[in-house]
């Protein structure tokens, strides 16, 4: 007996995202209707510097945040999609000098993941670097054609923890990130 399959797709909605509507049928010969979000990949990346015990992080408004809980702008790491034709390192690099004008040398994996696997397409490359105030070379803030609105914030890692142990990170891609700085560089807190 083999797995489920998909038996037809169909764009349902295509504007700043893309939504389609899925049918599956399981192997039991039960059929599913589905609306799926679909925009691509993303990458994303915490920026931290070891010598000062920083993190480089965006402030941004996030309209789906600011309907589901009222928050108005999000502190979050850099993040972005991939464009057509890029490869995930390409991405995170083009979004660290847009969003932070940060010029990013060595990132580090840490793992890719799916963000909503009940929802969403989206599967984000998640990473790790290490920078120095020199590597700050851009006046970031984001892509004025894409109305990005960024503000850069720089704080002490032992802050932004304290920020995560409060519960005071909304973003699960920052607290992810951040959790994982805090198990494999417990020096730096």
């Amino acid at each position: 007996m083999g797995g489920p399959t998909i038996e037809a797709v169909e764009t349902l909605y295509e504007g700043w995202g893309r939504y389609l509507g899925v049918t599956v049928r399981r192997p039991d010969g039960v059929r599913l209707k589905r609306e799926v979000e679909d925009h691509g990949g993303a990458a994303g990346l915490l920026a931290y510097d070891p010598e000062r015990r920083t993190a480089l992080l965006v402030l941004q408004l996030r309209v789906a945040m600011l309907l589901a809980g009222g928050h108005r702008d999000t502190l979050e790491i850099v993040a972005g999609l991939i464009e057509e034709d890029e490869t995930p390192e390409a991405c995170i690099r083009r979004e660290a000098m847009e969003e932070a004008g940060l010029a990013v040398r060595e990132i580090e994996p840490v793992v890719v993941m799916q963000t909503m696997p009940g929802i969403s397409t989206e599967r984000i490359h998640l990473y790790l670097a290490a920078y120095t105030l020199a590597d700050r070379s851009g006046p970031g803030g984001g892509v004025a054609s894409e109305a990005e609105d960024i503000t850069v914030v720089e704080l002490s890692l032992r802050d932004l923890a304290d920020m995560a142990d409060r519960g005071d990170l909304p973003d699960a891609k920052t607290m992810l990130l951040l959790q994982t700085l805090r198990i494999r560089r417990p020096d730096l807190f």
